[in-house]
């Protein structure tokens, strides 16, 4: 897997296991985290990444679904929906530059 330099995100996707509310939140919270971001973020079953995804958040057990789901895209895994460090680390890296993943 490559990083995607910061600046060439347009869409986040957090991917989750049906059913699971807490991957909605930590969607709201990112989109809010990036507003005036230009970038995208939507929520959608891991089995149903969509091909135009540049980093897909997860949850740490289901990092292998996403993988396989959306191969070559950036996966970002986390092990707690809310004040996750990786999670801290994408919005800082989207805000301040670098390069995500790699």
């Amino acid at each position: 897997m490559t990083g995607i330099d910061s600046k060439d995100i347009r869409k986040i996707v957090v991917a989750c296991d049906a059913g699971m509310g807490s991957s909605v939140m930590l969607a709201t919270q990112v989109r809010r985290q990036l507003k005036g971001e230009q970038i995208e973020v939507v929520h959608t079953p891991v089995n149903s990444i969509p091909g135009d995804a540049d980093v897909v958040l997860c949850h740490a057990g289901l990092a292998d679904r996403a993988r396989a789901s959306a191969p070559g895209t950036v996966l970002v895994p986390f092990q707690v929906f809310i004040g996750d460090p990786a999670v801290t680390r994408l919005i800082d890296t989207i805000k301040k530059g670098g390069t995500v993943g790699g």
